[in-house]
Formats: C-alpha cells, sequence, structure tokens
C-alpha cells in the first residue's frame, strides 16, 4: 500500500517511495520509477549516490520538498530524466543533455566496450572517427579510454555539435577531438584506424509507437533513418570503404531485427566484411563489428 499521504512521510526513504507511486500512476514502467524517483531526489539534494544511500532513513532535509516536487511533476509528464537534471551518466561520465541531442543509452556503452577490445594498445596514437556524435557521448569515452588518440567527430546539427564541444571540455579531452558540422565524413581527408558510429535507425512506421519520452523529447532526425531504418547505414558504407586502412574497423549500433539486412547492405562492399554482431546485456543484436580488408 502506499502511503496516505506525502505529508504524513517523515523520513528521505518514505518521500521517494511516495514518489515512485506519482510515476507509476502517471503511466511509467514501474521498472524504471525506483531509479527515476531516486536521481530525481539526489538532483534536488546534490547529493551523490553513496551519501544518499547512507542517508535514506534521515528526516527530510530542510526545503527538499519544494525543489523534489516540482522535479516529479516534470516526470510525471513523461519528460525525460536527463533533461530535468541535465545530464546522463554513460560509460562512467557525467555527460551533459540537452533536447538538441539523443539521450545517452547504456546499450550504446557495447559500442565503446567493443572498441576497446579491438584497439588493445590503450597508449597507441590510434585515429577514431565518430559519425554522428551527438552528445559526443562515444568520442568523448573513446578519448579518456585511448590516451594518445586523436578523435575526429562529426554531426550534422550545429547545437549537437555545441553540446558535444561542452562535453569534450568538461572531461578534459577538447585538446584531442576535433568536432565538424558535417554529414557522414563528407570533406574529410586522411585513413582512420577505427570508426565508431550510432546512426539514427529507428524505422519510420516504428515512429509512432515510441514512448512519449523519446517521440517529444528527443530529435527526430537521430532517431528516424528511413522507411526500414537503414538509410544512414546504407549511406555511410561508402565512406567507410574510403576512410578506414585496410584491416581498420568499423562499429555500428544496429536496432532490433536489423541484422540480416545490415549483413546484406555490408555484404554490397566487397571491401568490408561483416566479423559479427555483438548482443547487449538484454540479449538484443546491438553493434554490427566490420572490417575492411586485411592485415
Amino acid at each position: 500500500m502506499p502511503p496516505q499521504s506525502a505529508t504524513a512521510a517523515t523520513t528521505l526513504e518514505a518521500r521517494v517511495s511516495a514518489a515512485r507511486y506519482r510515476l507509476v500512476a502517471a503511466g511509467i514502467d514501474e521498472r524504471e520509477v525506483g531509479l527515476d524517483a531516486e536521481v530525481l531526489a539526489r538532483h534536488a539534494l546534490g547529493w551523490d549516490r553513496a551519501r544518499y544511500l547512507s542517508r535514506t532513513r534521515d528526516l527530510v532535509p530542510p526545503a527538499f520538498d519544494e525543489r523534489f516536487a516540482p522535479l516529479v511533476e516534470r516526470r510525471c509528464r513523461r519528460e525525460p530524466v536527463a533533461h530535468i537534471t541535465g545530464s546522463r551518466e554513460f560509460w562512467g561520465l557525467d555527460i551533459a543533455v540537452t533536447r538538441n541531442v539523443l539521450i545517452p543509452r547504456p546499450e550504446s556503452e557495447l559500442l565503446v566496450e567493443t572498441a576497446l577490445a579491438l584497439l588493445v594498445d590503450l597508449v597507441a596514437p590510434w585515429n577514431v572517427a565518430d559519425v554522428g556524435t551527438g552528445s559526443g557521448c562515444l568520442a568523448v569515452a573513446l578519448a579518456k579510454e585511448l590516451r594518445r588518440a586523436r578523435v575526429t567527430a562529426t554531426d550534422i546539427s550545429p547545437p549537437a555539435i555545441a553540446v558535444a564541444q561542452r562535453n569534450a571540455a568538461r572531461h578534459g579531452v577538447a585538446s584531442r577531438i576535433e568536432f565538424h558540422n558535417m554529414r557522414g565524413l563528407d570533406g574529410l581527408s586522411g585513413s582512420y584506424d577505427l570508426i565508431v558510429s550510432n546512426p539514427p535507425y529507428v524505422p519510420e512506421p516504428d515512429i509512432a509507437r515510441l514512448a512519449p519520452e523519446v517521440a517529444s523529447y528527443e530529435p527526430m532526425s537521430a532517431l528516424c533513418g528511413g522507411q526500414d531504418g537503414l538509410d544512414p547505414a546504407r549511406e555511410l558504407m561508402p565512406a567507410v570503404v574510403t576512410r578506414l586502412r585496410s584491416g581498420a574497423w568499423l562499429v555500428m549500433e544496429i536496432g532490433a531485427g536489423q541484422g540480416a539486412a545490415v549483413t546484406k547492405i555490408v555484404a554490397g562492399q566487397p571491401e568490408l566484411t561483416l566479423v559479427e554482431i555483438r548482443t547487449d546485456l538484454r540479449g538484443h543484436p546491438r553493434a554490427a563489428v566490420i572490417r575492411r580488408g586485411g592485415g
């Protein structure tokens, strides 16, 4: 049973529990409301998770309700938590987000994990490109891990580039990431050891079925990939052939049910080989690992 009223709750734990019930009543997935309420509470308090967890049985701090209630109300209107707090954690990094960029998803961390497994030497001077950088989460994470890498990040959206530049500066890697407001890899020269991309891949017929948090708040240009969701992938492949050195890699995020179609698209480029499609923690195909040529 939920608490009879928010005012009857005296502990921080009870206040957050009451917020969870409100979020469920607003139609938010029960699997999400626990973390959502906690993140909003920590944002209102200005606490990290360790401090929050150690003090949940404390009495509600002064002015907490005044700060917390409006945040919960915004979430009840289906505004994403990341937009309410202004950031989202990705690869252990605090990534700033706005309505101009796609919110980083935990599933996309598989691209970073895969890239690091391919480029084993973390101190080699790798040349890396991130196509459709959005918030810059992939570019920043790779620049943090590959400590001597030079990263080129592109996006067609000037506001997205501005967000990505802010994230690069926030995490101390701005000097090693070069940002370009352009489509794909158009106009760039040189060759890359690795290209990563999380292109738009939602099929146009599926857009109407997206959750309100996505459809109403995230940029459609970063979501919709055409009728079957794979127009950006088709456009990317020829550019990859000319930009990857022999033996180098493309790691590209894909959507559910797109494995066979991506296999066919890659097969249309004789110089490219689809090595594998890696699954995320939920068992969904997520990262296409593609290689150019041999050794």
